[in-house]
């Protein structure tokens, strides 16, 4: 007879699968989840309102990007080209900053079609500001 009867192997694995990290390196089970995106850095960082171009390229500096990874910028969503795994890049026009002032800039990936317990997928990165002087 085997130390531990395979329902109790099988509920130990069971568990034991639960709490893996949300990541699909780590826990197989997982499917199509996505990595929660990273946003580390945005360039420009500032701008100057009187020398504003018509519109200009964002870049937005990170990790953990998708092909559905989305640039918001003050909560819009905004067409994204990914450059790659750590860049994405957007186009901001002059008709988006009004005036002098901060404008939000963050990384949102949808969730993918995970269905899988213990599993999450996609979310926001952390705000970066753009500042207008």
């Amino acid at each position: 007879m085997p130390p531990f009867p395979l329902t109790a192997r099988l509920s130990a694995l069971v568990l034991a699968l639960w709490f893996l990290p949300a990541c699909n390196a780590v826990n197989p089970l997982c499917g199509s989840a996505r990595p929660v995106p990273v946003l580390n850095s945005i360039s420009p960082p500032t701008l100057t309102f009187s020398q504003l171009p018509s519109s200009f390229t964002l870049t937005a500096n990170g990790g953990n990007f998708v092909s559905s990874s989305v640039v918001l910028f003050n909560g819009d969503t905004l067409a994204t080209s990914v450059n790659s795994h750590s860049v994405l890049t957007v186009t901001v026009t002059s008709s988006m900053i009004p005036a002098a002032g901060s404008y939000s800039v963050q990384v949102h990936t949808p969730a993918g079609t995970t269905a899988d317990v213990g599993c999450s997928s996609g979310g926001d990165s952390v705000v970066r500001v753009l500042i207008v002087n």
